[in-house]
């Protein structure tokens, strides 16, 4: 495991702005559009399967910049669901780098305030974003975190499997698979035929669907 790496701002194809990492090579989210990859990945292909239900409990693996809860709380606000939202990220932004990203350009004031909001709450206790949108950000790695709750969705947004192929492994998975309620679900950017196996692996039942902007598949997997 590294110190915090070296990061810099860059704008994808649709205009919305990420963060590349030279050590990894890697990038936040895809160069052909960070904000329509989230809502693609994360909003339709996962929250949006959850609009039966009052309260959902979500948990994201790599909170990064703070897009796919930002885009979650934006969603859930819409919808009327309650939701608890626990965000794993080991290296966490810096306050320069929130400011330098341009999701809110053009927003409106409420939407920016959620922003905000979620950046400013405090690091590892439960901090109220707005009334029924509880965000607890959680600093650690996931090979060490360890939880006794449960969840209904996770959002899987680590690095590649290039990048960091410790993180795609079927110990993970099982980690992950024991922590979601029956009926969960997990959603993945990542559709690479060894991911899918070790998730299989694992005890979940995955399922390929169509990629953002950019990526033929992503992956979608269920806990029966």
């Amino acid at each position: 495991m590294i110190d915090q790496p070296s990061r810099n701002i860059v704008r994808t194809a649709d205009g919305s702005s990420t963060l590349y990492v030279p050590f990894w090579d890697e990038h936040y989210h895809s160069v052909h559009g960070a904000v329509q990859e989230s809502n693609h990945v994360f909003i339709r292909a996962g929250f949006d399967r959850c609009s039966g239900q009052d309260k959902i409990r979500i948990l994201e693996v790599g909170l990064g910049t703070g897009l796919n809860a930002w885009l979650t709380s934006i969603r859930a606000l819409s919808s009327g669901q309650a939701v608890y939202y626990r965000g794993l990220e080991a290296f966490p932004l810096t306050m320069d780098e929130i400011t330098a990203l341009n999701y809110t350009e053009g927003k409106d004031r409420h939407d920016i305030e959620l922003f905000e909001n979620i950046h400013r709450a405090d690091w590892n206790t439960d901090v109220q974003i707005y009334p029924g949108f509880i965000l607890h950000k959680e600093k650690t790695f996931l090979q060490q975190w360890t939880t006794d709750e449960s969840y209904d969705l996770i959002y899987f947004d680590a690095f590649a499997p290039s990048a960091q192929d410790d993180l795609w492994t079927e110990e993970i998975f099982s980690k992950l698979y024991h922590a979601v309620n029956p009926g969960g679900s997990l959603v993945t950017y990542c559709a690479k035929g060894s991911v899918r196996r070790a998730m299989k692996a694992a005890g979940w039942q995955v399922e390929k669907l169509q990629g953002p902007p950019g990526k033929r598949e992503m992956t979608r997997a269920f806990k029966g």
